[in-house]
């Protein structure tokens, strides 16, 4: 078992070893969570999901699905008579566009600033951790 304090130490590690590849402007962006169930045939098992622009692939798709239902009114009704009004979904919807645009403008900064990126990528690229029974990297 580890201890949400460990995971802390280490994700503070790994943010710092690594600080080149994390922006600065988004000051806290680790997040962590323990699930005291591994995968099957293993002892633990971590999983970790960095905040990079590519997550806007995802909040794009989402945003489609929402969208194509929301036309629809499919679903609608369940909300609606709990209290929530339509005005409601139509900022949401607003507000995921605004999100996916927000990260395209990170992307395009950072694909127009300069190149080194390419360089960190490259050598990033096929890195991993190792994270013995102790918890240590």
């Amino acid at each position: 078992r580890m201890s949400t304090k460990e995971v802390d130490e280490q994700m503070l590690a790994i943010q710092n070893k690594l600080q080149s590849q994390f922006v600065e402007w988004i000051p806290h962006n680790i997040k962590s969570s323990i699930c005291s169930i591994p995968h099957t045939g293993v002892d633990l098992s971590g999983t970790f999901i960095g905040n990079s622009t590519a997550i806007q692939e995802l909040f794009r798709r989402v945003g489609t699905q929402f969208t194509a239902m929301f036309k629809r009114k499919a679903f609608l009704h369940w909300y609606t008579e709990e209290g929530m009004e339509e005005m409601e979904f139509t900022e949401a919807e607003s507000n995921m566009v605004d999100l996916v645009q927000e990260y395209e403008q990170y992307e395009s900064a950072g694909l127009d600033g300069d190149d080194s990126d390419d360089e960190i990528g490259e050598s990033y690229e096929g890195e991993s951790f190792d994270v013995d029974e102790t918890g240590e990297i």
